[in-house]
């Protein structure tokens, strides 16, 4: 496994992180398909094992119980000082103001909160997980700020916004001398490329770590356009992201295969390996629910992809509508 500097920050990350929205207790939230914890505990040992350094979850995935599961298991196969632990704060837990948002009574409360389930004294990635409309930019990075010199957190990074958003908040943190985003955590992957337009130029001149999500689309990528999974069939945000455009899709999911064929190998590699290989990059967030998905993963670092076989898979896309902003 090989590490890569956050940004312009010092802290080393492993070229794979692992998602951990798939691990949690299954009829916590809103996701069904998640693993229990003897069920996912395998999979943060061997993402381990792998060299993976890089965990992301959140405090919303399965009600809080993914930052449970994973503290817990990191606290068993790991040393705490030797892995990269982030998580994000604004979806609400529970339906009751002031519960989520990014206003300062909100993160403070939601930091100490996910440190007592993850079993941490900080955590070292601590990201907004959307753009709050209802609370001042200042409000909110004045109090992550806080956090940082208050040692419950690191760094702090964001997650899928606009890129004048994003521009507004590094502006702003500069401004007043506050803590400033060292990451942005997008959506970006061969079925949704609008982020080439903006904000991956902004993140390189800013010297901001790239860690994109869902870079196999959900699974879409990694099988023919008309089957599906288990997760496909109850994913209802998924169902948000794709279709608008399914004629392109499906051209795309074909040239994803006839790549894979040709050099012999799973689809997932390819479609990980055009991710990987985007120069802004700094490491795609992965999701493992069985076993081959982290070999796969890890099998795509070393794929290096032919600038003929990049021109075959980008051929078919054509504009999305913006998605996957709320």
């Amino acid at each position: 496994m090989d590490y890569i500097n956050l940004g312009r920050t010092g802290l080393k990350v492993s070229r794979l992180c692992l998602g951990c929205m798939t691990y949690g207790v299954p009829d916590r939230g809103k996701h069904p398909w998640t693993l229990d914890e003897a069920q996912s505990r395998p999979f943060i040992q061997k993402a381990l094992e792998l060299g993976i350094n890089f965990f992301d979850t959140a405090n919303a995935y399965s009600d809080g119980t993914s930052e449970e599961i994973v503290g817990r298991a990191l606290k068993d196969f790991a040393r705490r000082d030797e892995v990269v632990l982030a998580t994000k704060v604004y979806m609400p837990l529970r339906d009751t103001p002031n519960i989520g948002g990014l206003s300062r009574k909100a993160i403070f409360n939601a930091i100490d909160e996910s440190l007592q389930r993850l079993g941490t004294d900080y955590v070292d990635l601590y990201q907004i997980h959307r753009w709050d409309y209802a609370t001042p930019i200042e409000e909110t990075l004045e109090a992550l700020h806080d956090v940082v010199k208050a040692g419950k957190a690191r760094y702090i990074g964001a997650s899928s916004m606009y890129a004048w958003q994003f521009a507004k908040a590094l502006y702003t943190a500069d401004r007043h001398g506050w803590t400033r985003f060292v990451s942005m955590q997008n959506h970006v992957n061969l079925l949704n490329r609008e982020e080439e337009r903006e904000m991956l130029p902004l993140c390189a001149a800013e010297g901001i770590g790239v860690i994109p999500w869902s870079p196999l689309a959900r699974g879409r990528l990694t099988r023919d356009w008309d089957t599906a999974s288990a997760r496909s069939e109850t994913d209802d945000f998924g169902r948000t992201l794709y279709g608008a455009t399914e004629d392109a899709d499906r051209r795309v999911v074909e040239a994803v295969a006839r790549v894979a064929q040709a050099r012999g190998v799973p689809r997932a590699q390819v479609a990980l390996a055009w991710v990987a290989q985007k120069a802004e990059v700094t490491a795609p967030i992965i999701g493992a629910s069985k076993p081959h998905h982290l070999d796969d993963a890890a099998a795509a670092l070393e794929l290096r992809l032919t600038e003929e076989e990049i021109a075959e898979l980008e051929k078919p896309y054509v504009p999305h509508p913006v998605v996957g902003f709320s």
